[in-house]
């Protein structure tokens, strides 16, 4: 789609806040109206508006995307969204080590241990860890505390957090995240370490590096979306 607007606006529209194209509202694909709940939220979806050239891409709008995601996809059954989320509980990236070598199982031990005991304390839950792939079940209370906490979020929260954990593979980090316990960046580093190690020991691989890159990418831009939603 080419451009064909020239200005961009922001007002408040009934509980929410509406981005304008030539005084127009933005609609979603699902042709509803973009309305989002903070004023912050809707001034930086309207800046990627703002800043699109001759056509528009998605892929630079990553906040638009999100919004759209959370009228289209979430709001319509939200508590559907929610259990598919829940799952990640079943098999958190955090629960899953290495054997070896030693620098990365101490890696590992470090950064999502301290993921861990920070949601053994908030959830006042438990988890069982393993290394290898081989799936060990968590305890069933573990699993229901927390679809009971990603059960009382708002559609916008789920969109952010369905992202952060689609792209990482930890609901805690992502959990931790959203309850502002991490910052982006510790998120990032604690579900991006294999691949950063598998990096710094094989040397830059540009294939890999631009893939990484994306992902991070697309994993900031979803930490923004919740700390604007």
């Amino acid at each position: 789609m080419k451009r064909f607007w020239k200005d961009v606006s922001v007002e408040r529209a009934g509980e929410g806040w509406a981005i304008l194209l030539d005084s127009k509202p933005v609609k979603t694909p699902a042709r509803t109206a973009l309305a989002v709940p903070s004023q912050a939220l809707a001034d930086a979806i309207a800046a990627e508006w703002r800043t699109v050239g001759e056509t528009i891409d998605p892929r630079s709008m990553p906040l638009t995307g999100l919004a759209n995601a959370a009228i289209d996809r979430v709001a319509p059954d939200k508590s559907a969204f929610s259990r598919h989320i829940a799952r990640y509980a079943e098999a958190d990236l955090a629960c899953y080590r290495v054997d070896g070598p030693d620098a990365l199982v101490a890696r590992q031990m470090e950064s999502w241990d301290a993921l861990l005991g920070w949601a053994r304390r908030r959830f006042d839950v438990d988890f069982a860890t393993t290394a290898g792939l081989i799936h060990v079940q968590q305890p069933t209370a573990t699993v229901e505390r927390l679809t009971d906490a990603i059960g009382m979020l708002n559609s916008f929260e789920l969109a952010g957090l369905s992202q952060l954990v689609t792209i990482g593979g930890s609901l805690i980090a992502a959990l931790a995240l959203q309850e502002e316990a991490i910052s982006a960046q510790a998120a990032w580093d604690a579900v991006s370490l294999d691949e950063r190690w598998q990096l710094e020991q094989w040397g830059a691989d540009g294939e890999a590096q631009v893939v990484l890159e994306s992902r991070r990418s697309d994993f900031f831009a979803a930490a923004r979306f919740l700390e604007l939603a």
